[in-house]
């Protein structure tokens, strides 16, 4: 499998420019996350939290929502995957210059490892499709001044060790929160997207207090009115997900004041500093990022109530432009509301059929550039892309190569394509990329296609999604959370194959939107429900183009007319924003009124859901 090495990105070099900010004093929300998608250039995010931040701010701006965002600028980004003839993964920095872009026009200093570290900020625009504008502050270390150690922290995305990691952290939340004040900006609600950002609640409690007050002043009644102000998105039910330092990197990074407090709020789990309990003791809302999620975390956190929010993704980002033509002619309200994918019933299966063959010749066309691999546009062709981690299983698919085969000579022709980064410390993610080339090197004919594209990023995923015919997504149950790329094929029009976990469980019609593999005991006993599936369910349908066209037609009225972050980014306003609830600038005057006023969230306050 022949690779082609990417271009290496742009470095902007020129001034940044003067452009006028809007008014922030309005913006009642504020949005933080470590990694969000912004554009294709930008090397901002390394995968699914990223780019589900990235959907969330685009609807946002469509929407008109009163929100601003802050995360850390990664100016050497998350990493560039390169693959060898093996799989074998190597990874290099993908530098970039933030110069381009407008400025905050502040800069802030926070205290940290005992010294001032300054920080500036970039500002990155969304814009919305009536002109809406989602500034998104991208925080900066490499200051003048600065110890040349502090100057690297906004460097690496998920790099360094775990001291590097929880100063990132400390940047995230105390610099975003002393940044957003310092512009004038007092959100009534904050937005903790995962728990990377939890400690913007700490940087919340030193300013509810009278300037000079020690954190030892704070009180219950201090907790309670910061988490009246914070709602967390926790994002995994891996436990490897939820970020714990060392206490002794927690006095050291943020002082013995910080530390104490910490420690006395209940932040710490197992004697460590755990950031998903910062989180959860510092909001008056949770929630999981799907209905079965919600449960599963639940479960994993049972004195916390747990609602849940199932993710969406942003139609008009994903949707591939040909298809966009047709519905732009057909239901052109869609771009202002998702709700009009249910009227694609009203356009022609065919229409949607051609959109489809135009997306998936871009696809061959992609797979012969990187890999001089020739797909054939007729053959029914598989789509599997994720990040790589053992739980998600990227070679299932593979479990039994002889019956794969066997399935491929019978049915006319099987085309597979892989894609995925495994982090650059997870040898065992790596390890999974090398079996899926050595696999896949001993069974691969003239009937059977198998390609692994190197560097999986937005433009990539983009024209999977749009040009494969089915969407395959194998989790060990009950580890994915949610599962956004599944949801960007079905906007496609294409339906998946995949495990009942995560959004899957909300989006499967079985032989409507797409097919269930079954439940079983060991993976082989899932492969066979994999494969069985395939046999005798998608191949038969695909040889019937009428009938396939009537099932896209389904996976984009039933599931893109939900799995949208329009739909999405509704429910955070009306059930976890803005809910039926005392008035955002009341403040509690004792301690019964606090906890009155809280929190179904808060330990011990309110009975956790069943599940």
């Amino acid at each position: 499998m022949k690779k082609r090495s990417t271009p290496s990105m742009p470095t902007p070099t020129s001034q940044a420019p003067v452009v006028t900010a809007p008014d922030l004093s309005s913006r009642s929300i504020a949005y933080f996350s470590m990694e969000i998608a912004l554009a294709k250039a930008l090397p901002t995010y390394s995968g699914g939290l990223g780019m589900l931040a990235g959907d969330t701010l685009r609807s946002a701006a469509d929407t008109g929502a009163p929100m601003v965002a802050v995360s850390l600028v990664h100016r050497r980004g998350y990493f560039k995957q390169f693959l060898d003839a093996n799989g074998q993964q190597t990874e290099t920095d993908v530098p970039w210059s933030p110069d381009t872009l407008p400025t905050a026009g502040e800069t802030v200093s926070i205290t940290m490892q005992g010294r001032t570290i300054k920080i500036c900020a970039w500002r990155f625009d969304v814009v919305g499709v009536a002109g809406h504008i989602i500034p998104v502050f991208l925080l900066d270390t490499d200051v003048e001044g600065n110890d040349p150690f502090d100057r690297r922290l906004t460097d690496h995305l998920y790099g360094g060790d775990t001291y590097y990691r929880l100063c990132q952290e400390t940047v995230l939340g105390l610099g975003g929160v002393t940044l957003l004040h310092k512009l004038g900006c007092e959100p009534a609600v904050y937005h903790m997207n995962e728990g990377h950002a939890a400690l913007l609640a700490l940087g919340l409690l030193e300013d509810r207090l009278a300037p000079g007050a020690a954190l030892s002043t704070a009180t219950e009644n201090d907790r309670l009115a910061v988490a009246r102000q914070c709602v967390f998105t926790t994002h995994t039910p891996v436990p490897a997900g939820h970020d714990q330092f060392g206490l002794d990197q927690m006095y050291a990074i943020l002082g013995q004041e910080r530390g104490k407090a910490l420690e006395r709020f209940g932040c710490l789990h197992n004697n460590l500093l755990n950031m998903t309990y910062v989180a959860l003791r510092f909001s008056r809302w949770v929630n999981g990022v799907a209905m079965q999620h919600g449960k599963v975390s639940q479960q994993m956190f049972p004195d916390y109530h747990v609602e849940s929010v199932t993710n969406g993704v942003h139609a008009a980002t994903w949707i591939g432009p040909e298809l966009q033509n047709v519905l732009d002619e057909e239901i052109p309200r869609w771009r202002h509301d998702n709700q009009y994918f249910r009227s694609v019933y009203g356009i022609k299966p065919a229409r949607i059929a051609n959109a489809h063959a135009c997306n998936k010749r871009k696809l061959v066309e992609e797979i012969a550039a990187r890999t001089g691999e020739h797909f054939d546009q007729n053959v029914l062709t598989l789509g599997f892309a994720r990040r790589v981690a053992t739980y998600k299983r990227a070679s299932l698919l593979l479990e039994d190569p002889k019956r794969l085969l066997k399935i491929a000579q019978k049915i006319g022709g099987l085309q597979i394509v892989f894609a995925g980064k495994a982090h650059p410390a997870d040898a065992a993610g790596k390890g999974l990329i090398r079996e899926v080339f050595e696999i896949a090197g001993k069974i691969k004919s003239n009937s059977l296609r198998i390609v692994y594209l190197e560097n999986y990023d937005w433009e990539l995923g983009a024209t999977l999604t749009q040009g494969v015919d089915v969407w395959v997504n194998t989790p060990r149950r009950p580890y994915e959370a949610s599962g956004t790329s599944g949801m960007k094929a079905a906007l496609n029009g294409v339906p998946s194959l995949s495990i009942l976990d995560g959004w899957w469980i909300e989006g499967c019609a079985e032989d409507v939107t797409g097919w269930a593999i079954d439940d079983g005991d060991t993976d082989a006993a899932e492969a066979t429900s994999l494969y069985d599936k395939l046999e005798q369910r998608i191949a038969p349908l695909f040889a019937k183009p009428n009938s396939w066209a009537r099932m896209m037609q389904h996976c984009i009225a039933m599931n893109g007319s939900f799995f949208n972050t329009d739909r999405m980014l509704g429910q955070y306003f009306a059930n976890a924003y803005f809910p039926q609830a005392p008035a955002a600038d009341a403040t509690p005057e004792t301690e019964s009124e606090a906890e009155g006023m809280a929190i179904s969230t808060s330990p011990k306050l309110q009975e956790p859901a069943l599940v």
